[in-house]
């Protein structure tokens, strides 16, 4: 089938090319092709098809369109425009016969093989040089579901024989499904049969260079990938990326790229600027099937002195020695403002008035050139800005015929597109003669006793050198300099005085003169304190100005004084209220000058200042059982013997400077004061606040409103503890210990339940540890409401129990009575009897077994009860009216018979009411057993009446 197909498709291959060429037949977005013709059609020469190779052979960025099945033919080029040699027939002239049925073929064609897509994606060409590596990166996908390859084998520079229709070169690495057979060790196939393709060649030669074929099979088809090997003999140079524009100053980032990357084969890319290193990156690699590259980016301020400078990137073999593979060089255009530079001539900036200066302005260097320049002279323009020409970089200022007024700083400022920028200044000194002079006094009018300093002002340049001091137009001896001083001026010291100066360049003239006149100020002023000594805190002063002498005279005074003060008159100053920290005192007496007093010290005690409570350890948290010490500071005292005492919470604790606890507990927290007092008085610290922390102690839970509260109600259990830091959380159990799952500080329970009765407990934990409370009992009781229901119910059921009882006991009854008449009539010989009992009572007689009445001790209020008991013989007779004198024999049966009765209402017998037989009050009792034999002897207290039916 394959052959057929391959002599099918032989015969419509050159009509293909052309119908391709002009088609362009693709499918999304992917020409579509045919396999095991990819090859000859990406190496196609033929002009037509050069827009269109990704048609036939690799499409853009190594992704293959669909594979082609006609033989390869032609010569292909390399992605370096390099041509190899191939066995790939030309294609036949376009003016072939099957050109006319080419849309029909391709559309038959197209659709035959429309199901046998490849598609691969890795960089169209990989670089490397002699000794690295090549790592290819490749991926691909074969159309329909779960298609996997069958085959693999991986040829280098392969050709076509388009008789056998096979693939002729050499065999790097042959795989199948099963095994995989690399011919070489360098290269490894990393792929799988599914989508991934990549492949290694380690080391790499540069004969490697050349076209690697992937020639795969699988059920879908056959194809040849191809991809292309740039091998050098040595390393490429990188390439370097400037930005647009480089500005001084500005910070830029530079990039160094190499299209080479390998695990195998580590590099470094370095920087150097001028020759001189920058720094070592770690270079940043790219290994997807659409690039390869490694690359590094340098970031600096260039300087404008930069500009023309070479930068240069440096690829090194990352070992241990370190080995140069290539380098790139670029020049670096950097835009600066201009740069200036002054020259004087003469070169000394300092002239002599009437000579000439000349100042050149000199432009180093200006990216771009500069467009103007102009002079300043202490910060103001000299004339209009001077355009320049393209050729022009200085500017020059001549002065002729200088003057002192020409003397200043000097500068010059250029223009360019990106700024401006200033020269250094340039200070022109222009030298002559001393000006006429002119002395100035100070102070003046002097005070005796002073100082006065009198100056000679006469500009000159260079300053003068020696001056001369007239006092009332006579030559002052030995005074030479510029300032004359008269440390302690006298009434004879007043006068006029003048001088002169000279410099290197002549003598100045004698000017204008100046009076001294002398006076003074007032005399031994002294402050005086009026009150008696010792003084203390906050006592009223009064302080006097005194003195001898003035002239002129006394017009104020003055005071040196704080705080709050009255001038009750001149020269008395009155101290309300002395502060302790009052500084000395005093006065000054003032006519045109002030004369000062010494100051006078008040000396005030006072009680002492700046107490404070200092913790000496520790300095940070204080947990429980640590050691405490607390030193009671203070600033200052007058007088200085004091004592120390310590409270806490305003109760007295201690006297002593230090307060140590040498194992500090919960309780010893509060507010801490200590006092320090003198004889004047006693000062308090402000409150120092001792917290200690612990753990969580002494929990409870309290209940509100009660311990017992009514079901229905709410009841609020509140875990109360005792913990610094406070409790962050608490946990609830129940008398089973089973945690709540509640974390608050309060338990609310609304419409308590009767269940819910029982113990409660609380945990409480902060950041030092966890404490626990002992159980509290919540008593949940019945509501009225329930008590009620539950009662009704207990009584409705009690009735209903007497009632069954009632009826019981009636039925009961009922049956016995009947079963005693069924038994009467059956035994009963038609004999009746009837017993009256006695008012008096008498307990019966033990001694005898016969027949007895019992006595009922309920008889008078209810019902009475008659026993009576028969003793029968075995050899009973009976014997009728002789009762009397009969005895019992002792070998007969005791039978008993119970008759229950009613009282009679009016009269006093036991069982029935005598004389009226009739009555309704009368019952009977019936005997069983009332047969013939002998009968109990009679009692005096019973009577036995035998009635006849």
């Amino acid at each position: 089938m394959d052959g057929w197909m391959d002599g099918w498709k032989k015969g419509r291959s050159a009509g293909k090319r052309e119908r391709l060429e002009q088609q362009g037949s693709q499918a999304n977005g992917r020409v579509m092709s045919y396999p095991e013709k990819a090859l000859c059609a990406s190496r196609m020469p033929h002009p037509t098809m050069q827009p269109h190779m990704g048609l036939l052979g690799l499409g853009k960025r190594g992704q293959s369109s669909v594979g082609e099945q006609e033989k390869p033919s032609g010569r292909s080029k390399r992605p370096d425009d390099s041509k190899t040699n191939s066995s790939c027939p030309r294609l036949p002239p376009r003016h072939n016969t099957m050109y006319l049925l080419g849309p029909s073929l391709l559309l038959l064609e197209y659709l035959a093989f429309s199901d046998s897509r490849w598609v691969f994606k890795h960089p169209k060409t990989l670089y490397a040089w002699e000794g690295a590596c090549v790592w290819i990166p490749c991926s691909y996908r074969i159309a329909g579901h779960g298609k996997t390859m069958d085959t693999l084998v991986v040829y280098h520079n392969y050709t076509y024989d388009e008789k056998a229709k096979e693939y002729h070169g050499k065999i790097l690495c042959n795989k199948t499904k099963t095994e995989e057979l690399c011919l070489q060790e360098s290269v490894k196939f990393l792929g799988d049969i599914k989508s991934n393709c990549t492949l290694s060649i380690q080391p790499v030669q540069a004969q490697d260079n050349g076209l690697l074929g992937l020639r795969m099979t699988s059920e879908a088809g056959k194809w040849m990938e191809n991809i292309f090997l740039n091998i050098s003999q040595t390393a490429p140079p990188p390439h370097i990326q400037l930005p647009p524009e480089i500005q001084e100053s500005r910070e830029v980032s530079v990039t160094c790229s190499l299209n080479f990357s390998c695990p195998g084969y580590e590099i470094k890319l370095k920087w150097s600027l001028n020759g001189l290193p920058q720094y070592t990156s770690v270079p940043s690699t790219s290994l997807t099937t659409e690039a390869v590259s490694t690359q590094s980016k340098l970031t600096f301020e260039p300087k404008w002195f930069h500009h023309g400078k070479n930068l240069t990137c440096q690829l090194w073999n990352d070992i241990s020695e370190g080995l140069l593979l290539s380098q790139e060089t670029v020049q670096l255009d950097v835009k600066h403002t201009p740069k200036l530079m002054i020259e004087v001539h003469p070169r000394d900036t300092i002239v002599t008035k009437g000579d000439s200066v000349t100042m050149t302005c000199q432009i180093n260097s200006s990216n771009p050139e500069p467009t103007n320049m102009y002079w300043f002279k202490d910060g103001s323009p000299l004339r209009e800005p001077r355009m320049l020409q393209s050729a022009q970089k200085r500017l020059t200022l001549t002065l002729s015929n200088v003057t002192k007024e020409m003397g200043g700083h000097y500068y010059c400022v250029a223009h360019n597109d990106i700024g401006s920028e200033r020269s250094q200044e340039v200070a022109l000194q222009v030298r002559y003669v001393p000006e006429p002079s002119k002395v100035q006094i100070s102070p003046s009018p002097a005070k005796e006793g002073g100082t006065v300093v009198l100056t000679c002002l006469s500009p000159a340049n260079p300053p003068p050198t020696n001056y001369t001091w007239f006092h009332n137009r006579i030559e002052v001896p030995r005074k030479t300099s510029m300032t004359f001083q008269i440390l302690k001026v006298l009434l004879k010291h007043a006068g006029n005085y003048s001088c002169w100066a000279v410099n290197s360049l002549g003598r100045g003239y004698v000017g204008q003169e100046a009076e001294l006149d002398v006076q003074y100020s007032p005399k031994e002023v002294t402050t005086v304190i009026q009150n008696p000594t010792p003084i203390r805190e906050g006592d009223n002063v009064t302080l006097l100005c005194h003195y001898t002498s003035s002239n002129p005279s006394v017009t104020r005074y003055e005071w040196k004084s704080e705080g709050s003060w009255n001038e009750p008159e001149p020269g008395v100053l009155m101290i309300q209220k002395v502060a302790w920290n009052a500084k000395p005192f005093t006065c000054a007496a003032c006519n045109q000058w002030c004369s000062w007093a010494s100051p006078v010290d008040l000396h005030v005690q006072y009680a002492p200042k700046g107490v404070k409570v200092l913790p000496v350890s520790p300095r940070r948290e204080i947990h429980s059982g640590h050691q405490v010490l607390l030193q009671c500071n203070f600033s200052s005292s007058c007088p200085t013997d004091v004592r120390f005492f310590w409270k806490k919470n305003g109760i007295f604790l201690e006297e002593g400077k230090q307060l140590s606890f040498d194992s500090v507990s919960p309780e010893d927290a509060g507010n801490y004061n200590c006092l320090v007092n003198n004889s004047i008085g006693q000062s308090m610290s402000e409150a120092w606040t001792l917290q200690v922390l612990y753990a969580p102690r002494k929990l409870r839970v309290s209940i509100s409103p009660k311990d017992s509260v009514m079901e229905g109600k709410k009841a609020v259990l509140t875990c109360e503890s005792d913990a610094n830091p406070p409790v962050s959380q608490y946990t609830w159990f129940d008398g089973n210990n089973q945690n709540l799952q509640h974390y608050h500080q309060m338990l609310i329970l609304n419409s308590v339940k009767v269940q819910q009765s029982g113990a409660y407990r609380c945990q409480g934990t902060n950041r030092l540890g966890v404490g626990q409370s002992p159980p509290s009992t919540l008593t949940v009781y019945y509501s009225p409401e329930t008590i009620g229901r539950r009662v009704a119910l207990g009584v409705m059921l009690c009735l209903v129990a007497v009632l069954l009882a009632f009826w019981g006991v009636k039925l009961q009854r009922s049956w016995k009575r009947i079963q005693s008449q069924q038994e009467l009539q059956e035994n009963s010989n038609g004999q009746s009897f009837f017993v009256r009992n006695k008012k008096v009572r008498r307990v019966p007689l033990a001694e005898g077994s016969h027949a007895l009445g019992c006595y009922n001790p309920v008889i008078e209020d209810t019902v009475s009860y008659a026993a009576l008991r028969f003793p029968v013989g075995e050899t009973d007779t009976p014997r009728i009216g002789d009762a009397r004198e009969q005895r019992p024999s002792l070998h007969r049966d005791n039978t008993v018979t119970y008759s229950v009765v009613q009282k009679p209402q009016t009269d006093d017998y036991e069982n029935v009411t005598p004389a009226v037989p009739e009555d309704e009050g009368i019952h009977y009792s019936e005997l069983i057993h009332l047969g013939v034999g002998e009968r109990p002897m009679v009692q005096d207290t019973v009577e036995y009446v035998t009635l006849k039916h």
